[in-house]
């Protein structure tokens, strides 16, 4: 391998071994794995960049620290040079972690001097701009991602979010820099005495720049976006065998787990209701176990061939009710138990096709299909939507999987998902 990301979420990790396979026109990727948690076997030796899935976003701190040094140490025994820790876009985290400590970790671990932060993904409308973020062009904390059940996002000031998470300086490249090209970004860098520095993109061709500086940099990180113009810094000849769309097409039985709460997720559920089957899960039912993995299976069953969809999604409002009655840890539990459970049995009953939305949802579900498959390794197909491939699962008898950021995606995502995954195009 020659780089290794450790994503702190399945579909961030989706996410960015969809970007670093597609790589930059007309010159491609390079051959790209996506592992659900640390694999405890070699890789095969044609793998070269790999993608680790862990679900250490909203963990304790010292827990998501120990699984990204597990993650790091097995990355670094398969040969990588260079290594990203891979947040969501949206710069997740809460004032005590868990960006800030894993970074401090991870740079420790390496010898890291000088690591740059750059959650900017402009293709999905996010961009850094004098070190504050902006999704489609509002700032941070009035994009609706002040209202994430779990990591509400109050600052869209990245530098001085991260400074409450860390011992170490917060330093910035601004947008100043990077409009005049590499040099001036490098040199930015080494004048900086801060040794964690915010990187300013606002499109693909500052993160293009980007990965020209950074081609030597130990540790990098970031949302998807930084690792659009990596790629080209370790192709090889032989890097375009067997890059691009491994997946010919699955057809068979299929179903849709919704978990997020996002506002774009609970578009997709409304227009996906005009015409498939729909179940919305009642969560106090499932706290007290009057909705079961049962429930969920017979709604599927009743529904062949018709891209029927399970969802908990609910409003902001409806969300804080529920955690406030039962608690948000005990909540999440059981959802992640419920989606877990039932993509196992679907699996096991022959299901070929699962999508998945929500990042702990993705990350349950992700796992229960690997272990059922007993498939340690996920290949990345085409591009479903900006940041979302298709992924295969399994070699004799693969199962095609899509995991979805809860805020990505085009108002029909889970139908044009289903029709992908069966075309392989």
């Amino acid at each position: 391998m020659k780089i290794g990301v450790i994503a702190d979420d399945f579909t961030g990790a989706s996410d960015i071994a969809n970007t670093l396979a597609k790589g930059v026109e007309p010159e491609g990727g390079l051959r790209t794995a996506q592992f659900p948690g640390v694999p405890n076997t070699p890789a095969d030796e044609e793998i070269e960049a790999g993608v680790i899935s862990l679900k250490s976003r909203t963990a304790p701190v010292e827990e998501a620290i120990a699984a990204s040094l597990s993650a790091l140490r097995w990355l670094a025994d398969q040969g990588c040079q260079q290594f990203i820790f891979k947040y969501c876009s949206t710069f997740d985290s809460t004032m005590e972690g868990n960006i800030g400590p894993v970074a401090e970790a991870l740079a420790n671990e390496l010898g890291a001097q000088k690591v740059v932060f750059c959650p900017a993904f402009p293709a999905t409308g996010r961009t850094v701009y004098h070190g504050h973020l902006f999704v489609l062009g509002k700032l941070l904390h009035e994009s609706g991602m002040e209202n994430h059940p779990l990591t509400p996002m109050r600052d869209a000031n990245i530098r001085r979010w991260l400074q409450y998470q860390t011992q170490e300086a917060v330093g910035l490249v601004s947008i100043d820099a990077v409009e005049q090209g590499s040099e001036a970004i490098a040199a930015a860098l080494q004048k900086a005495d801060e040794r964690f520095v915010i990187g300013d993109a606002i499109s693909d061709e500052d993160l293009l720049t980007w990965g020209e500086v950074l081609k030597d940099a130990k540790l990098i990180t970031g949302g998807s976006g930084v690792a659009l113009g990596l790629p080209r810094n370790f192709r090889t000849e032989d890097s375009s065998k067997n890059v691009g769309s491994v997946c010919t097409g699955i057809a068979g039985p299929a179903a849709i787990l919704a978990g997020s709460c996002s506002g774009a997720t609970r578009g997709q559920i409304e227009t996906h209701a005009k015409t498939h089957p729909t179940f919305a899960i009642d969560v106090p039912g499932v706290m007290s176990r009057e909705v079961t993995t049962q429930t969920l299976l017979d709604f599927f069953e009743a529904h062949p061939g018709q891209a029927p969809l399970a969802y908990s999604s609910g409003s902001p409002e409806d969300v804080r009710a529920i955690q406030n009655q039962f608690g948000q840890e005990a909540v999440a539990e059981k959802l992640d138990n419920l989606f877990a459970e039932t993509a196992r049995e679907l699996v096991q009953t022959g299901y070929k096709r699962l999508v998945v939305a929500g990042g702990e949802t993705s990350g349950a579900v992700a796992q229960a299909v690997s272990e059922a498959l007993r498939s340690p390794a996920m290949s990345i197909g085409p591009e479903i939507d900006p940041g979302v491939p298709v992924l295969s699962v399994g070699k004799t008898e693969p199962i095609a999987l899509a995991l979805k950021s809860g805020n990505f995606g085009s108002p029909d995502f889970f139908a044009k998902a289903l029709r992908m995954m069966e075309s392989g195009k």
